[in-house]
């Protein structure tokens, strides 16, 4: 999760996601998806990564930042 104080706009997301994409394969890692609430500058991201630092390391070198937050979860049905 990131927290963007004054708000992010969908349209800066997308282009920081276009930079994951072209980051990702070097480091086993697949942003998937992401979710965006531009007043309150918050964005979430699904990604399958090896580990949190190989996830922070593609949005370290893509474009700067790093999440706040990251949450390792385990998928069930």
């Amino acid at each position: 999760m990131h927290t963007i104080k004054g708000g992010v706009s969908v349209d800066a997301v997308a282009a920081a996601h276009e930079k994951d994409l072209g980051t990702q394969g070097t480091y086993g890692v697949d942003y998937r998806r992401y979710w965006v609430d531009e007043a309150a500058g918050k964005i979430f991201c699904l990604v399958d990564a090896p580990d949190a630092e190989a996830a922070n390391t593609v949005h370290r070198e893509a474009y700067g930042l790093v999440a706040d937050e990251i949450y390792t979860v385990s998928e069930h049905s």
